[in-house]
């Protein structure tokens, strides 16, 4: 009775954080989906008993979702492994709201982050930022497990798989658990892995969340997560009158593992140490693509934003190669939403205007260099006749002055021609008569 009461309690919980006009009934198919008897066979077979506890772990890189159960020893055992069908971002946590990536950490899972009216089939909040990420000033809300196969910052589960992990979750709730944790972290982190990444600028990070990492692959047992100094610690115990800061940047109290744990842990730890000096001498499989911290994440929530307008951007996020230097593809889109067609419809009539501004331009310039040209016709026609007219003036002088002088030159070859017998006769007659002929000539007889 009190496991029904408590399973209402959930469905109702998480209807009122949904906010939906749904009824129970509506969602009750889906969110009350019992588990396949053949892993509930399969849980028998290892101890575990269907309202036991769970803790799950992501791997980014391997593409893994884990669902481990506790057994009846108390220590937990992987019951489930899913693919993930797709996770947004790149290697590396997530930074600020917009920046796509998907978290990596230690969160907790309780009741009223479970979504049984998801629009992605069913979900649940991580819980992101957690108290670590907030004493890195670390943004983001609405981070999932969903399905729907389809992601941008969280983690996307086909529907059937979605399904089993919700059913997880609800039967271990309903047996009394107050929250799960959910370790997510960037890949296997494994030696080889390790030192695949010892040059990335997230391996700090990495080597932190590491630690419970160990801490689980020891024990079997979830590990008791603090946040001191801005800091994750594992599994320690806060000395006689310390007690752990309320602030995740407080100073860490005095603080040690048990005994059985810290010799556990040193075994371990010498072991990995060999392991990580071989697998640096080894060259090993490239490694994938990391975000290169918060500059990388602030191009990405640019894009984000002005995707998120409606605006033109490159098809896939910015991102920044080994060198420090932005790439971005020469294709370019917008998103289809409301927002991205309305954006499209503006750009569109901004278009139209603009050509048919630039058409009207182009009308009026062809018609100012149709009449200037008009203008420059007749003027170079009229300077023609100016200059013909001029030119036929010229020639009419020409001619006139060349037939006055031929005539002039006539004249005076026809006096010469006049003259020439007189002055003949003239010397040839006696000068006594030729004076006188002169004399008369000129003054009369």
């Amino acid at each position: 009775m009190s496991s029904r009461i408590k399973g209402a309690g959930l469905l109702v919980a998480a209807l009122l954080m949904a906010g939906c006009n749904g009824s129970i009934e509506d969602i009750a198919p889906k969110a009350n989906k019992e588990l396949p008897q053949k892993l509930v066979d399969l849980m028998k077979s290892r101890g575990m008993a269907t309202p036991s506890p769970i803790l799950v772990r992501i791997f980014k890189e391997e593409g893994q979702f884990e669902v481990w159960k506790q057994k009846g020893d108390g220590g937990y055992g992987l019951i489930a492994t899913y693919p993930i069908c797709k996770w947004s971002g790149q290697l590396g946590p997530k930074f600020m709201e917009g920046d796509r990536q998907a978290p990596e950490g230690f969160y907790d899972i309780h009741p009223s982050q479970m979504n049984p009216n998801s629009k992605y089939y069913l979900s649940f909040n991580i819980g992101f930022p957690n108290a670590y990420d907030r004493a890195h000033n670390r943004t983001g809300a609405n981070l999932m497990v969903h399905g729907a196969c389809s992601s941008s910052g969280c983690y996307s589960m086909n529907d059937a798989q979605v399904s089993q992990i919700y059913a997880f979750a609800r039967d271990a709730f309903r047996g009394g658990q107050e929250a799960f944790q959910l370790q997510a972290f960037p890949f296997r982190m494994t030696a080889a892995n390790m030192a695949r990444y010892r040059n990335d600028p997230n391996y700090d990070f990495w080597k932190m969340l590491k630690e419970g990492y160990d801490q689980f692959e020891i024990a079997h047992l979830p590990p008791k997560v603090d946040v001191c100094e801005g800091r994750y610690v594992f599994n320690e115990v806060a000395a006689d009158g310390h007690s752990f800061p309320a602030s995740p940047n407080g100073a860490c109290p005095p603080m040690a593992r048990s005994p059985a744990m810290a010799a556990a842990t040193a075994a371990y730890d010498k072991k990995y140490d060999d392991a990580f000096a071989e697998a640096a001498r080894t060259k090993g499989a490239p490694p994938s693509a990391t975000i290169d911290g918060i500059r990388e994440a602030s191009l990405v929530a640019d894009w984000s934003r002005k995707r998120g307008r409606g605006e033109r951007v490159p098809m896939q996020p910015p991102a920044l190669d080994a060198s420090g230097k932005l790439s971005e593809t020469a294709e370019m889109g917008r998103i289809d939403s409301p927002v991205g067609r309305k954006m499209a419809a503006l750009d569109a009539e901004k278009t139209a205007k603009e050509k048919a501004e630039q058409e009207k331009a182009a009308a009026l310039a062809a018609a100012k260099a149709e009449k200037e040209r008009q203008i420059a016709e007749a003027k170079a026609a009229k300077e023609a006749q100016v200059a013909e007219a001029k030119a036929k003036k010229e020639t009419a002088k020409h001619q006139a002055v060349a037939q006055a002088s031929a005539q002039k030159q006539g004249s005076q070859e026809t006096n010469a021609a006049t003259e020439v017998p007189e002055a003949s006769a003239m010397a040839a007659e006696p000068q006594p008569r030729m004076l006188k002929r002169i004399w008369n000539k000129m003054f009369g007889s």
